[in-house]
């Protein structure tokens, strides 16, 4: 069966917020996910309060693959379905790069230990929702659950890997 794919470029929000911190002074956040991309250049200052910043981060593609279905729908079923931003630092400075939007749960629970410098979730817009449930619609693909039974032997004894019994068991 081959896989399918569907990608849709969306743009990325986020918030600089001043923290009371003696390590860091400040925090990153994603804020919203625009459904489309603006005629607006990466890192462009929004809006500036005294202690947080709003920028337009840039342009981001979330990737949508028919293998991942099961984990979109349930995104979906939630409640109120998230969209996880991934950003890193460039080279240990302190300018940051997008590294990946995802609307899948798992992966984006993935990015939370893979060493990523910001990850955060935000709301996903209705319209990006109604795009993944199409596409579920249409490629999702119920997999049965097969659980694995265990070789029922002989409550007394035990078997060695290659099938034979195990002598030691037993002895003293």
């Amino acid at each position: 069966m081959a896989m399918t794919e569907s990608s849709r470029q969306v743009g990325v929000v986020l918030r600089r917020r001043s923290i009371d911190n003696p390590w860091i002074d400040h925090m990153w956040s994603p804020v919203m996910i625009l459904d489309e991309v603006p005629a607006t250049a990466p890192w462009t200052v929004l809006s500036a309060e005294a202690d947080a910043t709003i920028y337009y981060a840039g342009a981001a593609s979330i990737d949508l693959f028919s293998s991942d279905t099961a984990n979109y729908r349930d995104n979906l079923a939630d409640g109120e379905p998230r969209i996880w931003v991934a950003l890193r630092r460039q080279d240990g400075g302190s300018e940051l790069e997008l590294t990946k939007v995802t609307a899948d749960p798992t992966e984006g629970e993935a990015m939370f230990e893979s060493g990523c410098d910001v990850i955060g979730t935000v709301s996903m817009p209705p319209d990006i929702a109604s795009w993944i449930a199409a596409f579920v619609d249409e490629f999702h693909v119920e997999r049965a659950f097969h659980k694995r039974q265990r070789d029922r032997a002989d409550g007394n004894s035990q078997r060695m890997p290659d099938g034979s019994p195990d002598e030691r068991r037993g002895r003293t």
